[in-house]
């Protein structure tokens, strides 16, 4: 008997085990989820419809942009260790501030836990938020305290965020008091990094406009790097991450000037 799983939550799982194997067959997926056959077949037809991956004879390959699944469809992965992190990183952040987030599954997790800090209920504004986010500046918007400021740009729509050169203009016309920065990938002689070429530009841009930055990562983010560079370590001011990072990977980028907070 098929076990009764949703849809969304199928999708999710298939495009998780499509990312970390880079192929999957319909048998082995269905022995996975404990479905039919026939489900995974029509999930498989379904997703390769929206080109979030490829078919292929008895299964699926992973799809060229799949590197870095839609918002919609990432599971939560790490998703208590984010929501930590986010909480952390909130309370890095006073009320009145001007805070730059970029795109990400953890920044969002951040803006939600701004969201709902008693001390940012109210105020003119009680916080300025400056996003290149989509997904982030429609869940802050409904707050009437908070100030959205959008960048300009393309949306992108791996995830959600606007890139190219129309997003400069609003850039270099603002300051802000913290930029939290959302990475694939950080690493102390590396620094910063992203798969985009395009979205780590605007988000070297946030730093560049920022009196100090926050690096919001998993511990297991650390110590690797992606092929676009962000930023430098030395523009790092802080990084909050969960406790299962390695202690030398603390003490090295302590060692660099980076205050290491874990959660």
């Amino acid at each position: 008997m098929e076990v009764r799983m949703s849809r969304d939550a199928r999708w999710k799982a298939l495009l998780e085990l499509l990312v970390e194997r880079g192929r999957l067959d319909v048998e082995e997926a269905a022995a996975e989820l404990e479905v039919s056959a026939a489900t995974i077949r029509r999930d498989f037809d379904r997703l390769a419809e929206q080109q979030m991956l490829v078919r292929t004879r008895g299964g699926a390959v992973v799809h060229g942009v799949s590197y870095e699944l839609p918002l919609r469809y990432k599971t939560a992965r790490r998703a208590s260790e984010k929501q930590r992190i986010a909480q952390a990183v909130a309370d890095l952040i006073a009320p009145g501030e001007a805070v730059g987030l970029t795109g990400g599954t953890t920044t969002t997790e951040v803006a939600r836990a701004l969201a709902v800090r008693g001390d940012l209920a109210s105020g003119s504004p009680a916080l300025t938020v400056v996003t290149n986010a989509l997904n982030i500046a429609n869940e802050l918007a409904v707050r009437p305290q908070f100030k959205i400021v959008v960048t300009g740009g393309v949306a992108r729509a791996q995830s959600y965020e606007l890139i190219g050169p129309l997003a400069d203009g609003v850039l270099s016309q603002i300051t802000l008091d913290v930029a939290v920065l959302g990475v694939v990938a950080l690493d102390v002689v590396d620094g910063a990094t992203a798969h985009d070429e395009a979205e780590a530009a605007i988000n070297r841009l946030l730093c560049e406009r920022a009196e100090r930055v926050v690096v919001a990562a998993d511990s297991s983010k650390l110590g690797r790097r992606a092929f676009a560079r962000i930023c430098g370590t030395e523009l790092v001011d802080t990084l909050v991450t969960d406790t299962a990072v390695e202690e030398e990977t603390v003490r090295r980028f302590e060692e660099a000037g980076v205050a290491v907070i874990t959660v």
